[in-house]
């Protein structure tokens, strides 16, 4: 499988993660960062990890 195929293959799940993870930034106030830090971490494969990071950054920049 290609780079391009996995992106497509991944990319709704990445998105869903990544809107999991910033749902909770309020709820957990400062200790959020660490939080998502550990989720993060458990995810697996890391180009499905990357995908996730980037995702959390566009919706974290969109929020703002």
């Amino acid at each position: 499988m290609g780079r391009a195929d996995f992106h497509q293959q991944h990319a709704s799940r990445a998105h869903a993660e990544a809107a999991r993870l910033l749902a909770q930034r309020s709820t957990l106030g400062p200790r959020w960062l660490t939080w998502v830090a550990a989720e993060l971490y458990r995810l697996s494969p890391p180009e499905y990890v990357a995908m996730v990071r980037r995702e959390l950054q566009r919706q974290v920049n969109t929020d703002d």
